[in-house]
Parts: C-alpha cells; sequence; structure tokens
C-alpha cells in the first residue's frame, strides 16, 4: 500500500512508519521540518505545515495514497482540511483520536456533572457534553494543542463524510522511548534515590486508567490503517489491564529493583497542596477487545519488558524535568518523610 502520514517525527510516529515499512508498504510522511527522526532510508519525506496542505495537492496526487494517517488532528478545523485535501485523492483517512472525548473524562475533570460512568468504557460509551477540555488549562499536554483543542469534533468530521471513509483510533496514556511527559521519571527517580515508600492519596491509589507501551500501540495503528475491515470503525487502543496506580507503580518498582512500598494514604492526612484536584471516584478504565477481535491486534512486546526498556530510557535521559502534570508533592521528601512518621 501507498500510505501517507501527516506528522509523523515525534513518539508515536517513528514507530508507526518503521512498523508499515516492516510490513512491506511504501510510506511518505508530510511534516514542518523542525524534528529529526530516525526513520528508515526508503521513506519519503514531503516538508510543508499542515496548514497548507491544499497547496500539495497535485502533489498528493501523484503519490495517489491508498490511505492518510493524520497524527495532528486536535480542531474540527484540522479534521476539515484534511478531508477537504485527500476526497478525490485517498481511499480512506484514519485520524488518532483519544480516550479524552468520554463523559468519564470530563466527570474525572469535574467538567461534567452527575453520576459516574460505568466501566470498562467501550466505544459506544457516552461522549462529553461539556467540549474544549483544555480551554483552561494553563498548559496543554500535547504539543501543538490550544483552546479549541476537541478530538469528539475531529471524529465527526472524518467519519461522516461518505466519499472519504474514515478510522478512529481512541489512544490511551502512552509510555516508553520518547515520551515528552516522562511519565516513569516522578516515581522512578524517588525509586532510584532509595526512597524507603512512595505516598499516593489513596483515590489516586485505587483509581484505574488505560495506559499502552509505545511500540505496541504504534502496532495496532499500523493495523487500523492496512486493514479495510477498520474502514468506518473506532477502535481503542490500550492493554487488556487496567491496573490501579498503586498496582502500576508497585509493578515499575519491582521491575526497578527498588526495596521500597506504595503506600494508599487518605486524603485527610495528606497537606493540602497534596490533594489531587481530580474526581477519583470516576475511573477511566477501557476494554480493548474490539481491535483484538477484528483486527487481530496483541501486544508486540510483552508488558515487563515494555516496563524495563522504558525504564532504561528514562534513566538514560539527560534531562530529568518532571512533567506540570505529574501528581503534586511527588519530590517533596522532607513532607513525605512527616507523612510517613505519623504512621
Amino acid at each position: 500500500m501507498q500510505i501517507l502520514i501527516v506528522g509523523g517525527t515525534k513518539f508515536i510516529g517513528p514507530p508507526v512508519v518503521r512498523r508499515l515499512v516492516a510490513m512491506g508498504h511504501d510510506v511518505t510522511i508530510f511534516h514542518r521540518g523542525k524534528t529529526k527522526a530516525e526513520l528508515p532510508d526508503r521513506v519519503r519525506q514531503i516538508v510543508g505545515d499542515r496548514a497548507q496542505l491544499p497547496e500539495f495537492r497535485s502533489e498528493f496526487e501523484k503519490l495517489a495514497p491508498h490511505v492518510v494517517l493524520d497524527t495532528i488532528l486536535y480542531s474540527n478545523k484540522d479534521a476539515q482540511l484534511t478531508m477537504d485535501t485527500f476526497k478525490g485523492i485517498a481511499k480512506r483517512v484514519v485520524a488518532i483520536s483519544s480516550m479524552d472525548v468520554y463523559r468519564a473524562y470530563g466527570i474525572m475533570l469535574g467538567l461534567e456533572s452527575g453520576s459516574i460512568e460505568p466501566v470498562p468504557l467501550t466505544e459506544a460509551s457516552d461522549l462529553r457534553s461539556a467540549f474544549y477540555p483544555f480551554k483552561n488549562f494553563p498548559v496543554t499536554p500535547l504539543e501543538g494543542a490550544s483552546a479549541d483543542y476537541e478530538k469528539i469534533f475531529v471524529e465527526q468530521v472524518i467519519m461522516k463524510d461518505g466519499a472519504l471513509p474514515g478510522t478512529i483510533v481512541r489512544l490511551p496514556m502512552i509510555y516508553g522511548e520518547g515520551d515528552p511527559l516522562n511519565r516513569f521519571l516522578p516515581y522512578l527517580k524517588r525509586m532510584d534515590d532509595n526512597r524507603p515508600a512512595i505516598v499516593l492519596e489513596e483515590g489516586i491509589a485505587q483509581w484505574r486508567g488505560p495506559w499502552g507501551y509505545v511500540e505496541n500501540v504504534a502496532a495496532a495503528i499500523a493495523l487500523a490503517v492496512t486493514n479495510d475491515r477498520a474502514i468506518g470503525r473506532i477502535y481503542h487502543i490500550a492493554e487488556p489491564e487496567n491496573p490501579s496506580e498503586l498496582e502500576r507503580v508497585s509493578k515499575i518498582g519491582k521491575i526497578a529493583g527498588w526495596d521500597g512500598k506504595v503506600m494508599a494514604i487518605s486524603r485527610e492526612k495528606l497537606p493540602e497542596g497534596w490533594n489531587i484536584p481530580f474526581n477519583t471516584a470516576q475511573h477511566w478504565s477501557v476494554d480493548s477487545s474490539r481491535i483484538r477481535q477484528e483486527l487481530g491486534y496483541h501486544e508486540v512486546v510483552p508488558p515487563d519488558e515494555a516496563i524495563q526498556k522504558t525504564i532504561d530510557w528514562t534513566r538514560s535521559r539527560a534531562s530529568q524535568e518532571i512533567s506540570p502534570f505529574a501528581a503534586p508533592g511527588l519530590l517533596d521528601y522532607a513532607t513525605e518523610d512527616a507523612i510517613l512518621s505519623q504512621l
């Protein structure tokens, strides 16, 4: 197949490209040329900004891609530009979406009111009615996303056009080599500093959410791109298990060789600044059986190996900057010691 990827140079992009090339497909990436990525030599590159997509239409017509994978769709405007550009050229568009489309995510953030959503979420679970989840965030967790970020509107545009079929893949929280949020660092640093315990607020300790290792997520995306059965379908990409945060951090510690203990502490025993401003009674766990049953997806990297690879990458990084989205107080050892002394 001839496959065109819009984006493709950051985090999940290169693993997806490598996977598609290994499957024998011809891959072209359209990107701004600002990020140097390790890609196979046979990958063709077209340099341009996504806002300029219509200006490259003649070149896309010569390329004649069977499928366009757009990895950087953040708004309905982005999605409409993609559909308008490739209508009459491509046979299908695959759009990268997120698990944040669900009402459960809105309840978790306090954007939605009402009863807790049942989990695990399926592809048919209720979506948010409160739009633009990042509009009040001082910093958005996705580079390039702004206050008009809304994957719900992206999905509606991609799936409504009968002339150009679409596929939606909803991604989990992704860890692994290249993770821009460096999700393992806040915990791994404490483990490598030989902390005797890691304190988690009780609600976050029991909270369950969707996770995926970057190479496994890439393998799932590649299947959705290359399989015609995916036409008109929406898929969850996530690990089959949805461990609690306590279970997840404990597993990281075990593989990292840490002898400490992860402890759940009630909110009343924690300083005010350590309280998580989310409704942790609303879990975010998902059912990923559809893509497994319909497209034959399975993890290509086993869970323990995925964690070990992420630990090795995290330890090798020169920058040890903690993401602004990490739980508060994670490296406040003095306060943590005071909490532990009272137990």
